[in-house]
């Protein structure tokens, strides 16, 4: 593999996912295959050299350094090679080269004292007073979740039970190659199906692999670190350019966020939103302009006033002489709370021609959904939207539960265009999720973890009320309302009336909810452009990673089978 055409195309597949461990890991596989470094046709052949492993076993198992191996290892068979091995180079069973027994038992109090590291199946995970091998040792995670994992001890360590200490002939086999090896092959897909995962000597000394002379050792073990040390760099280089581009967005945005309302902040606004979509590299970046939008939004920040808009003030009167005259028909009760709000519930300055309100003065009613067993839901019944079919602001309507039920529930029930629906049980995060109701030609209704929040308004003021709903303030303030129940959050009614409101003139509200929505189509295309590139990048990285690995000539070739 050239570097130079990895460093070529690399700021182009650098942003591809995984693109670095990728990489790492297509560097282990091309040093396993004989594809890293060209062969030296003056190498001794590796037949020789496993030739020499197996005198090496016997003397060793007539010394009683290691046990004779139960089972006589097959020869390996054709279908079990999957690709052609380098000039040189020859097949065997881990079995013919390595030999491993289990550590030894130590328990966790004797892992707190001494200065001899103690090897798991995980690496270190404490230190002892004495030691069971006196040389560098590989050591094999033997059981649990670490089964099949690699590491190499000091001269002196100490290995428990549940880690295989592997021996093999240092004469013959480079450590540091083995170690290659060994991490290149999968000895987890080797474990027994068992509630606790654990492999077995059988199962690992079955499996095959390739294995160079050894000066063609320590060539791949020197190349890999000279190519591991590439991607260290490479990952350095990356992370600081990623840390630099956080903290261009977050001073951006910050500025928008902290700016004060003046003659130059839109301009600015406009500026700044013309050069983000450059910035917005990742998808984290839009998800925090999706949020600086709504905040700018609702603050009064997001477009300028309008002098000649209604007062709100005026508003508030038509709101409340509205009120009292449902309440005079029946149609809605008489409150009974206090919905007056006082300066500590005003949490930031608004523009002038706005005025902070509770939601609950906003209102003509507040009712929890239905309940009903399960046996009344029906494929002829009537769509009933339940806590799932919130997401993102908006109903989803995928797959919707239907419900049998009768006229007077239907009357008590029923869903208008223009209602809020806020979630009012879940977890602590998706508690008090909300959607407007959009209009639809079937009937609809809600079930219990809902509650409908009916507006005076059906038009402008629940959509605005709906971007509220999806900022990080309110979301603050529902998580802090909800109280943990039996592993589910919830909030009431008069939590939800409570709920401060920065109220703007009705013609505002129009211009803030179309600005919104612009903005948020602009960011769903940043977010689209993002996997497109993500997808492109990580096709090239892919080519790049074959191109490099089938440059080798026609006659060394083969599909993976």
């Amino acid at each position: 593999m050239n570097p130079d055409t990895l460093l070529a195309r690399f700021d182009q597949i650098s942003e591809a996912p995984e693109a670095i461990p990728r990489l790492r890991r297509f560097i282990l596989d091309l040093a396993v295959r004989g594809k890293l470094v060209p062969q030296d046709p003056n190498d001794e052949p590796a037949e020789k050299l496993l030739a020499r492993v197996d005198g090496w076993r016997a003397d060793a198992v007539q010394r009683k350094l290691i046990r004779e191996p139960r089972k006589h290892l097959k020869e390996i068979e054709p279908h079990e090679t999957p690709y052609l091995l380098p000039n040189g180079w020859a097949w065997t069973r881990l079995g013919n080269i390595i030999y491993i027994q289990s550590g030894e038992g130590l328990t966790a109090a004797n892992m707190q004292d001494g200065d001899i590291p103690v090897y798991g199946g995980n690496g270190v995970n404490g230190y002892h007073d004495a030691f069971n091998v006196t040389e560098p040792t590989i050591v094999i995670g033997r059981v649990g979740y670490y089964c099949g994992s690699v590491h190499v001890t000091p001269e002196r360590a100490w290995v428990t039970d549940n880690a295989f200490i592997t021996r093999f002939c240092l004469r013959e086999i480079f450590l540091e190659f083995l170690v290659l090896l060994l991490k290149c092959t999968n000895l987890k897909e080797n474990e027994n199906a068992t509630a606790q995962p654990v492999i077995s000597g059988s199962k690992i000394y079955s499996i095959v692999i390739g294995i160079p002379p050894l000066p063609e050792q320590h060539r791949i073990v020197a190349k890999v670190d000279e190519l591991m040390a590439l991607c260290d760099e490479l990952e350095t280089v990356q992370n600081k350019r990623e840390k630099r581009c956080d903290r261009l967005v977050a001073a951006t945005l910050n500025s928008l966020n902290n700016g004060t309302i003046g003659e130059d902040f839109h301009d600015k606004a406009r500026f700044y939103f013309n050069h983000l979509p450059r910035l917005t590299t990742r998808p984290e970046h839009i998800q925090q302009l999706r949020q600086t939008i709504l905040s700018l939004a609702v603050r009064g920040k997001l477009i300028p006033q309008d002098p000649d808009d209604e007062p709100v003030s005026t508003l508030l009167k038509l709101i409340k002489g509205q009120q009292r005259s449902l309440a005079k028909e029946g149609v809605i009760g008489r409150g009974k709370r206090t919905l007056e709000i006082s300066l500590k519930d005003i949490p930031n300055e608004i523009p002038s021609s706005w005025q902070w309100v509770k939601l609950g003065s906003l209102t003509i009613g507040m009712t929890n959904g239905i309940y009903k067993p399960a046996s009344f839901y029906s494929d002829d019944g009537i769509i009933c939207l339940r806590m799932y079919n919130i997401r993102g602001g908006q109903v989803n309507f995928e797959s919707p539960k239907r419900m049998i039920l009768s006229d007077s529930e239907l009357q008590a029930y029923e869903l208008l265009p223009g209602d809020l629906l806020v979630n009012r049980v879940n977890s602590r995060e998706l508690v008090g999720k909300a959607a407007v109701v959009p209009r639809i030609a079937e009937k609809l209704i809600f079930e219990s973890k809902n509650i409908r929040v009916r507006l005076i308004d059906s038009d402008s003021l629940p959509k605005y009320c709906n971007l509220l709903f999806q900022t990080a303030f309110y979301r603050n303030i529902i998580e802090g309302y909800s109280k943990q129940t039996c592993g589910q959050a919830t909030v009431s009614q008069p939590q939800l009336a409570d709920l401060p409101v920065p109220l703007p003139p009705f013609a505002e509200q129009h211009r803030i909810v179309a600005k919104v929505e612009e903005l948020m189509a602009l960011c769903d295309e940043l977010e689209s452009g993002l996997k497109s590139t993500s997808i492109t990048r990580g096709q090239l990285l892919e080519a790049t990673l074959l191109e490099a690995l089938f440059r080798q000539p026609e006659s060394q070739r083969k599909v993976l089978q």
